[in-house]
């Protein structure tokens, strides 16, 4: 009788445990299956500006659920708001944008705002906000922010602020941290769409760090803490973008905000947006910010990472940096009357348009030789294939409305990757043409790869061509397909 009600009870409670561990997923997945009413749609792009987010705010000033407050300006005299809300005893500072071209997580953060704004969710919400108080300061760095860099109008790293505390936008940020006194605090940024998770093909779509407080890595509750709410983290998006977390060295770093702010008392979160394929806004990145924030105040509203265990933050694995935007395997590179077998590795920056509101590529090889250990976001093996040197089309045209009337098929299957223009078009910054547009006393360099140059050419195979390499794009030339990008302008 005793056996039979010990199982009983061990049976319960193993139905009951099972249950706590599926409220989060649930709610996880409800979170990620509604977004698109929470989802601020103002905010579209990338290349958000201070005057994009100002009605926003006031929006969030006449809702007696949020108390607004401006906090400081910048070196421009751009006005910096915290947001708050609940009436919890655990207060949550979260912060976004102290470079000014790292917006994903801002614009994650309106739709946050959102969703605690509307009607569903009840249950949930009315849990985390009788238990959290919760702070946003959306963009510390509007000055970098209205030019999309990195770096505040004083030129500096506002994360390499902390000690010398020089630039307005870090004292602000210090003050409202000490003067919150916040249990956990969000750190909110981008990173560059070239890390990867170590060891894989698969881009670090978001990557985590707890920040070390001093030069041993001491592991301290509140440290602690920051790793288990990372671990909690790591497994939701693990479910929308598996393989593709990262963590950060944890070197200590002396002169960094978020170093220093765990070193003061803050269970420091830090959050860096990647890449993901065909997201180039990060639009989809954005939604994972979204789900696994909200998942983590729930989490911290609840107390459900007491028992994380700390093993578990270093199993994920570490950030790598060995992704290009495109990479071609095994060319057949003649050079100097020898032919050698290479990879070549391709980069396509972003170039900012007049007003920093949209951009353009301008692509370089990044490297080339052996790149075995490296990978691609598009991979083409390209054994077999030989580069060969692109042409100029012989005919010089009056300009781009003359240009537009030619075949682009044809042209690119001839091996034309250059148009000479008398006139070439001045309230343009890129070519609108797969082809590159150029001077009239243009000529075409002789072939030659090498890092840092723009990648043109063409890949023959069986004594015709196959694909063209206009500007870092590939498009292949069986199909007359494009993965997009564009051309350049040769002034």
């Amino acid at each position: 009788m005793i056996k039979h009600f010990n199982v009983l009870i061990c049976s319960l409670l193993f139905i009951n445990i099972v249950a706590c561990q599926q409220v989060a997923p649930d709610l996880t997945d409800t979170l990620f299956e509604t977004y698109d009413r929470y989802r601020e749609t103002s905010l579209q792009k990338r290349r958000i500006k201070h005057s994009d987010l100002q009605p926003l705010i006031r929006q969030s000033g006449e809702n007696p659920m949020f108390d607004v407050h401006q906090v400081g300006r910048s070196i421009e005299g751009r006005a910096l708001y915290l947001i708050s809300l609940g009436t919890g005893d655990t207060d949550v500072f979260l912060w976004s944008q102290m470079h000014g071209d790292e917006p994903t997580a801002t614009q994650a953060i309106f739709d946050i705002l959102n969703f605690f704004k509307g009607q569903d969710f009840g249950k949930e919400k009315k849990e985390i906000l009788s238990r959290l108080r919760i702070h946003f300061l959306p963009m510390l760095n509007p000055d970098g922010a209205e030019v999309y860099q990195r770096r505040n109008t004083l030129g500096i790293d506002i994360n390499r602020d902390a000690l010398r505390l020089q630039s307005p936008e870090g004292q602000t940020l210090k003050r409202v941290r000490d003067s919150l006194e916040a249990d956990f605090g969000f750190n909110l940024h981008d990173q560059s769409t070239y890390y990867n998770a170590e060891r894989t093909s698969k881009p670090a779509t978001i990557s985590y760090l707890a920040p070390a407080y001093n030069y041993e890595k001491d592991i301290n509750q509140g440290r602690g803490n920051a790793m288990r709410i990372i671990v909690y983290m790591n497994k939701i998006i693990e479910k929308y973008a598996p393989g593709q977390v990262g963590r950060y060295n944890d070197d200590f770093e002396p002169r960094a905000f978020g170093d220093n702010i765990q070193k003061w008392g803050t269970s420091t979160i830090l959050i860096e947006s990647g890449g993901f394929p065909g997201d180039k806004e990060k639009q989809f990145i954005r939604k994972l910010n979204y789900v696994s924030i909200l998942s983590a105040l729930n989490a911290i509203a609840k107390e459900d990472y007491d028992d994380i265990p700390l093993s578990d933050y270093e199993r994920i694995p570490e950030n790598d940096r060995k992704l290009f935007d495109l990479k071609l395997e095994n060319l057949r590179y003649p050079l100097l009357g020898n032919e050698y077998i290479l990879d070549l590795g391709i980069h396509r920056q972003e170039i900012d348009r007049k007003g920093h509101q949209d951009f353009w590529y301008k692509s370089s090889v990044a490297d080339q030789g052996d790149l075995s250990t490296y990978y691609g976001y598009q991979t083409l093996n390209a054994e077999g294939y030989k580069v060969v040197g692109a042409k100029v089309y012989p005919k010089t045209l009056s300009g781009l409305a003359e240009a537009e009337k030619l075949d682009m098929k044809a042209l690119l299957r001839d091996g034309v990757a250059y148009l000479r223009l008398n006139r070439l078009p001045e309230d343009r910054d890129s070519s609108p043409l797969p082809v590159h547009l150029v001077p009239q006393d243009f000529k075409v360099p002789p072939l030659r790869l090498n890092v840092g140059g723009n990648p043109t050419f063409f890949l023959e195979k069986d004594g015709g061509l196959a694909y063209a390499v206009i500007n870092g794009f590939l498009i292949d030339l069986t199909k007359g397909h494009s993965d997009g990008g564009n051309a350049l302008i040769f002034r």
